[in-house]
Order: structure tokens, then sequence, then C-alpha cells
């Protein structure tokens, strides 16, 4: 155990006294503070931005229809020509031009009209206008059918169902998508950290192996003793650069809010929520600060403690694994350049659980599919914390479930580091010559 501890101290002040680890460390959370500042300002600006939109309505149609919101407003023309609109609207730098031509059949008036632009609208802009089109025809046809104006107003009213649990407890719609969001964020963590630090690993085995150092260092060490010693150390590096990136850039970071006076929710779209909740005292639509209470209370009732429990469980075993096969690439060849071919088989379970995580566990995080990649090992450490924001046990993750996936990850943990090891014994004295999968898998049977 002391050569162990030796290995591991040797490789944390490896780490932490290198240059360039020092300026990565506190030049990164500046980096990062200032991209989200940048993104967030720019965003803020775009917001304030309106875009005017022409319209030269020749009709006796849509004659109140077209009212500014926020972000777009209207500007009307009339008594021109439609060479004449189209000459103003590209002068006055206008968006576009909606050019409603003189008819008295409303089918055939909205058939016929169009918008002019410059270039190809937003998505966001073409809804807009052909929301304002289709409100006005269907209310046109269900007059001919005999709806009154009143009746369509009635029933264009959206439902929203009231739901809650047996217990009675009130629910929230979207609250599955955002806790997956946060077991997902939490994820995404764990895969940042394993493809940064488990690249430390291998490129720490690569410097020693074309140095030949390696050679004096295992004629008083075992191999195992050594690549453990070096997944040890360098993720104990890992932990510590991490740990100064979240400190300092949470502080930079609410310093540039309070100095440019940047709301943090410019950063997501906006969108509405009107949400009805349970209960027979409940009005028909809740206000908006009723509904943000209602959704803050949500998150307020997430077991935290118990999720960062888990993710530092998961997070640690995690890496174990990763870097484990991060150290058997490493000594299996001679430069970064040979680990091309080996690092996507490695990367693509990490992305498998990021992106099927997360489509699993927003339609149904305790369908199949959810459950078989937060079983399997390779993926465990991510869909599993995308679905524990919902909790242990009634209503969230079966507890057999999580003790099973953390059983899992410790005997895979030792599986691949046997494996590690024995490529390790033969790949850290092999020179001069690329491995192939063949190969790899013949130094597995010495």
């Amino acid at each position: 155990m002391s050569k162990l501890a030796l290995i591991i101290k040797r490789e944390y002040l490896a780490k932490v006294r290198n240059k360039s680890f020092v300026v990565m460390t506190f030049l990164s959370p500046i980096l990062m503070v200032a991209m989200v500042v940048l993104i967030a300002y720019l965003t803020k600006i775009n917001d304030n931005q309106t875009q005017v939109i022409g319209v030269l309505n020749e009709s006796d149609f849509f004659t109140n229809d077209f009212v500014g919101t926020d972000g777009t407003s209207y500007v009307h023309f009339s008594n021109l020509s439609l060479e004449a609109a189209k000459d103003s609207a590209v002068g006055m730098g206008y968006l576009g031009l909606l050019h409603l031509p003189e008819l008295n059949n409303l089918e055939q008036l909205a058939e016929r009209s169009f918008f002019y632009t410059k270039e190809a609208p937003s998505t966001a802009i073409l809804d807009r206008l052909e929301g304002i089109f289709e409100d006005r025809l269907r209310l046109s046809r269900l007059q001919e059918l005999g709806v009154s104006a009143q009746d369509f107003e009635a029933m264009e009213n959206r439902f929203e169902i009231r739901t809650a649990t047996f217990d009675g407890q009130k629910n929230l719609k979207g609250i599955n998508e955002i806790k997956a969001f946060i077991g997902g964020g939490f994820g995404y963590l764990i895969m940042m950290f394993i493809i940064i630090y488990g690249g430390f690993v291998m490129r720490s085995v690569i410097e020693e192996k074309t140095s030949r150092i390696i050679e004096v260092i295992i004629s008083s060490v075992k191999p195992f003793q050594l690549m453990l010693g070096k997944i040890i150390g360098t993720s104990l590096a890992g932990v510590t650069q991490f740990t100064i990136w979240i400190i300092s850039a949470s502080l930079l970071m609410l310093i540039a809010f309070s100095i440019f006076d940047i709301d943090p929710s410019a950063l997501s779209a906006s969108t509405e929520m009107t949400t009805q909740v349970a209960g027979d005292m409940a009005p028909p639509v809740p206000t908006v600060d009723k509904t943000m209470q209602l959704y803050a209370q949500e998150l307020l009732d997430i077991p935290w403690l118990m999720l960062i429990c888990f993710f530092i469980v998961y997070f640690i075993l995690g890496y174990l694994i990763y870097s484990s096969i991060y150290a058997a690439i490493g000594a299996a060849v001679d430069s970064e350049t040979d680990t091309q071919q080996f690092i996507f088989p490695i990367i693509l379970p990490l992305m498998l659980a990021i992106y099927v995580g997360f489509f699993s566990v927003f339609s149904n995080p305790h369908g199949p599919i959810a459950v078989g990649f937060s079983l399997f090992p390779l993926t465990s450490p991510i869909v599993m914390l995308m679905r524990l924001p919902g909790g242990i046990g009634e209503g969230g993750v079966p507890l057999w479930q999580v003790l099973t996936s953390i059983a899992l990850l410790i005997v895979t943990f030792v599986g691949i580091v046997w494996l590690a090891a024995k490529i390790y014994r033969v790949g850290i004295l092999m020179y001069g010559k690329k491995p192939t999968y063949r190969e790899l898998w013949k130094w597995l049977k010495y």
C-alpha cells in the first residue's frame, strides 16, 4: 500500500504543478463565464429588437387583426401600389411586406395573400402570421354554419386537465421533464469529466512509455499498482481542478450578471406556463406567479441530498471504469495519434447514455429502455441520474434497481481493471507497432 500511496502522490503532484494545469485551472472559469455572459448579453439585445412588418391590406378583411406584440410590430400602408409598398418596406428596413389583395371572398383572399421578404423568414414569424389567417378562416367557416363570434371565443378556450396523485398531491405538467434535465445535467458533468480526465490518464501512460521511464518503474512496482495509482492520482487532480472551476465560475457568474444587469432567464427561451392544478378550490387558470411558486416548490421537494450522494457514487464508479479503459489504451499504443481508432468505442456508450437516456426518460422513466440503460454499467452513471430526481421507492426508482446498478458497476470495474491490467502488463513494453483489436485479444490471454 505504501508504493500505491507514493504513486498516487507522485501523479497528483505532477499534475497540479504542471504550468498548463495551473493556467487552465484559473483561466477556464474566466473563459466559460465570459462565454455565458456574452450569450446572455447578445440574447438580451436580440430580444429588445422589434421586428417590423409592413401590411398592405386592400381588402375589407383583417382590419384589426394585425396588432403589434412583444418583438413584432405592424405598419399599415394605404393608398400605395404593391411595388411602391415593397420599395417602402425595403427602404425603411422592414422585415417584410404582407400583401392582402382586394377581394370580396375570404377564402380566395387567404389563398392569394403573399408575404414578401428579402430573405427566408423565420418559422416563428410565419407561424404567427399563419395563425392570424387560420383564426379568421375558422371563424368565417363556423359563422357560415351558424356559430356566433361569442360561441367561437368560447370554443377557442384551451382545456388542461387537472391531475393529482392518488394521495391528493397536485401534479404539474412538465415537472418530470424538468427533473430529467436536472439529472441529465449531473450525468453530463460525469461524461465531460470522463472525457477530459480519462484522456489525462491515457496521455500520462503514453508519456512514461515513450520516455522509457516505465521500464524502471515496473522493476519495483506491479503493473496493477502503477495503473491504479495513476487513475486515482489523476482523478484527485481532476477533482481539485473541477472544484476550483465550480466555485470560481459561480462567483464570477454572480459578479458578471450584477455588473451587466443580465437576467439569468435570458439564457432560456421564454415560454408561457398556464398549468392548471388539482383541487376544488384551484382557480381555472392560475396566475404566472402562482404557477412559478408551484414549480419552485416541486424543485425544492427533489431529494437533493440523496441525488448529490448518488452523483458522487456514480461519478466515482463511472470514472474508475472508463479511466481503466483509457489507461489500457495508453499502454497499448506508442503515441496519442494511434489512440484515435480506440477512442470512439469508448465515447459511444456515453453518447448513447445522453441521447437515448433523454428520449427514454422523458417519455417513460420506468419503461424497459430507461430501466435497461440505467442498469447497463457503461451507461448507468448517466441514465440512472436522470431517473433519480423522482426519488427512490414508490413513484420513483425502485430500490432494487439502484442497488443492482451499483453492484453491476462495482463488478464491472473489477473486471475491467483485471482485463486492463493484463493489457497494461504486455502493452507497456511494446514499442514500434500499432496494435490491432486481434492483438489486444491475444494480450488478454497471456
